[in-house]
């Protein structure tokens, strides 16, 4: 455009003389517009704002010492391509190294001098195989990274056992050029900790997402299999980074047309998309379905045609997708089908479908999320009551898979008692990264620190040390088949995930899924430097506040172990008074206890004694409420407004205090962000700052309306210095939000 344009341009300035009187002034005042117009334009171009679409692969240009210290590292790149894996690679080295120095590295087939990239396996390249690597560690999708010498010329090597391997070391070694990275004496080597690192995505066929912030779904159902919207290769690339090789495409309340020939078809374009990023599909699998689509009277798992239709459709699944990867289930829980219907177990629901699987190589995800239809005693201790006595009975391509804390992904929970208590099973840790309980898509709430509480939690099984961690990755019980699962932010906004700062929940979950030990404070310091910049002076102060976001959120939403305080069905705001409906257990009332007397929900051996699940060290420290950690003291004890808290305040002086504390952080959040406004492109600062002047005027409104209510049991006056809520109790019940995103259909 720009050499076609210039000419053209320029042809005008020399017609123009020719122009005489009022026309050719006119004619001339006309071009100079055109003339200043042009030039804006190209002004323009040259500070392009972004908009978020390229998340962590933005391939920014390096600082110009660094990036000319890059080009003399990247000078080739050696790498055969006969798979359309190591195509990929190859196709982001090449991307990444232009964008980040200015240069692509040349293709070439043999190291001829420094600086150059040589990738591959010992297969595809006679280069790597020359080097005779020692890989064997590696397994089926590790790789090594080193510094090496090739024909006398200064290299780099990223090798791997497969092609797969190869591109994730290639995404990680442009991941160390992005975050500014010495490259000169690399000696890396690295392996997934867990087998499976799974989106879960609850989207529906019609493309609503359930507790989805982001826009409509992806999947455009309607235009597949015969148009592959681009952006499902950038959806692949993006997981690829991370290393997250599966994903779950549909709703785990799921619709049996999913597994109707139509939509099996729309399927296999997607896995054909996904195939070459190491991304294998998954479905929900609704119980139902020999019954909804297969013609059967009965879903039950012990019936012979119930069991010969699931594995006719698993058949039918791998000769149109030969490495799906199995099936995802949410049986008798929360109205959906299951087992239960017809006096089976989990057991017999999941290791039908199992047994329907196994030839194929496939896995069932059996979720734990359950509840009985009769209301029950506590909630929280249902999964652990119906899934122990089955440990060690499920078949060994089933993973269950438990969510992250008892209750439903509240802002702070401890951790599920099932982790540590079913040694012969392995378990699958599911973390929701989308927000439904945490601000939506519009509150900056970073959730690494939450995955890392979880994953470092001691269960106490066999020890001091027996961490979540260690249950989820196989290594305290000696599990092969390991998995970790996150219920994805992602839709159709450009920006994929509602907010620019919800990217980060989908960057951390992926990197923790590969390696549960990495730190969320790392995590966050290299997901800055890839999304918005380098700059010390940005990235410091952006990881400070991501860091601390999570809390201030517990604070000011449910502080000292409440929860479950949300607005009924959609959970946007807060409903601290919601009681009644179809469940007592759908209601706020059910969780916190208030009255007046004091708050909290008696957990305790003198309560529902739900502490007995845990592990005797576990135990006896929850069931203390002198022991027990404040962060939990009110999920596990129903504790008088005056007791004593730490700070010296009375636990209602300190609730009040906890609430504050939430929405001044919010408000140096913003103070922070404003002043970083010289440093990051104006669109995305200003969508961010516009999302934390939400975030503040509802974080008060949480603390007031929450205050308002608590008040009138525990009848105590505020903390001296603490203004009362701006409306009266009742103004704050009034509030009705019939049109709140995400609410489940």
């Amino acid at each position: 455009m720009k050499s076609a344009f210039w000419p053209g341009l320029l042809s005008c300035l020399m017609v123009s003389p020719t122009r005489r009187g009022d026309e050719g002034r006119a004619f001339r005042r006309g071009l100079h517009l055109l003339v200043v117009g042009c030039l804006m334009c190209v002004q323009a171009v040259g500070v392009q704002a972004e908009d978020g679409y390229d998340l962590w692969l933005r391939y920014a240009p390096a600082a110009p010492a660094t990036a000319e210290h890059y080009r003399s590292r990247t000078t080739q790149l050696v790498m055969p391509a006969p798979s359309a894996t190591l195509a990929a690679a190859h196709a982001e080295l090449r991307r990444g190294v232009a964008g980040l120095t200015g240069q692509a590295p040349d293709p070439a087939v043999a190291v001829t001098r420094d600086g150059a990239v040589v990738a591959g396996t010992a297969a595809s390249s006679p280069v790597v195989a020359g080097l005779r690597l020692d890989t064997r560690a590696l397994g089926a999708e590790g790789y090594l990274i080193g510094s090496v010498r090739v024909g006398g010329h200064a290299a780099t090597v990223i090798a791997a056992n497969t092609d797969v391997g190869v591109l994730y070391g290639s995404f990680h070694f442009l991941r160390l050029l992005q975050t500014g990275q010495t490259i000169d004496a690399l000696d890396v080597r690295e392996s997934p900790r867990v087998k499976l690192r799974v989106l879960n995505h609850w989207d529906n066929l019609d493309g609503y997402v359930e507790r989805g912030y982001a826009g409509a779904s992806i999947w455009d159902w309607h235009t597949l299999p015969d148009y592959l919207d681009p952006r499902y290769t950038d959806y692949a690339r993006a997981n690829a980074s991370l290393g997250i090789n599966g994903t779950v495409l549909n709703n785990v309340n799921a619709n049996a047309l999913s597994l109707t020939p139509m939509y099996l078809d729309k399927t296999r374009a997607l896995a054909s998309v996904f195939r070459p990023y190491g991304i294998r599909v998954y479905l929900s699998a609704r119980f139902s379905a020999p019954m909804e689509i297969g013609g059967l009277q009965t879903a039950d798992p012990l019936d012979p045609a119930v069991r010969r239709w699931w594995k006719d459709k698993a058949d039918e699944i791998y000769r149109l997708i030969p490495d799906f990867g199995g099936f995802l289930v949410k049986a008798n829980s929360e109205g959906q089908p299951g087992p239960q219907d017809y006096g089976r177990s989990h057991i017999d629901g999941a290791n039908m479908l199992a047994e329907a699987l196994a030839p194929h190589g496939g896995t069932v995800m059996w979720r734990a999320f359950v509840y009985s239809h009769e209301e029950p005693e506590d909630r929280a201790k249902q999964a652990y009551t119906e899934f122990v006595p089955h440990d060690g009975k499920f078949r060994d391509n089933v993973l269950v898979q438990v969510k992250n804390g008892p209750v439903d992904f509240q802002p702070r929970e401890p951790f599920h008692p099932l982790f540590g208590a079913m040694p012969r099973t392995p378990l699958m840790l599911e973390l929701q990264i989308t927000k439904e309980y945490l601000g939506f898509a519009t509150h900056l709430v970073y959730l690494g620190p939450l995955y890392e509480e979880v994953l470092a939690a001691d269960t106490h099984a066999r020890g001091t040390g027996s961490t979540v961690r260690k249950v989820i990755d196989g290594t305290l019980e000696g599990h092969a088949l390991t998995g970790m699962a996150g219920v994805a932010n992602i839709g159709a906004d450009r920006q994929w995930s509602g907010s620019h700062f919800d990217q980060a929940n989908w960057y951390v979950y992926g990197r923790l899924a590969w390696n549960p030990s990495l730190t969320a404070r790392g995590i966050a310091d290299e997901w800055v430097r890839m999304t918005f910049s380098d700059d010390d002076r940005v990235v410091a102060p952006v990881v400070e506040m991501m860091m601390g976001s999570r809390q201030a959120a517990v604070d000011y939403m449910t502080p000292l172990g409440l929860h479950h305080l949300m607005g009924r069905g959609h959970h946007y705001g807060p409903g601290p008074w919601v009681q009644g409906g179809p469940r007592a257990d759908w209601t706020s009332v059910y969780y916190h206890h208030a009255d007046l007397q004091g708050i909290g929900f008696d957990r305790s051996a003198t309560g529902s004694n739900a502490v007995a699940q845990y592990f005797p060290p576990v135990a006896r420290q929850f069931g203390d409420v002198e022991r027990v950690p404040e962060e939990f003291l009110l999920w596990f004890h129903h504790v008088p407004w005056d007791h004593p808290m730490a700070s010296g305040r009375p636990l209602w002086d300190e609730l009040v205090m906890r609430y504050a504390r939430g929405v001044a952080y919010v408000s140096g959040m913003r103070s922070t962000w404003d002043g970083l406004a010289p440093h990051v492109d104006a669109p995305r600062h200003a969508q961010v700052a516009a999302f934390l002047g939400i975030q503040q005027k509802e974080a008060q409104w949480w603390r007031d309306a929450s205050i308002a209510y608590f008040q009138t049991f525990a009848r105590r006056p505020l903390p001296e210095g603490q203004l009362p809520p701006l409306h009266p109790l009742a103004y704050y019940e009034a509030l009705q939000f019939p049109h709140a995103p995400g609410d489940g259909r």
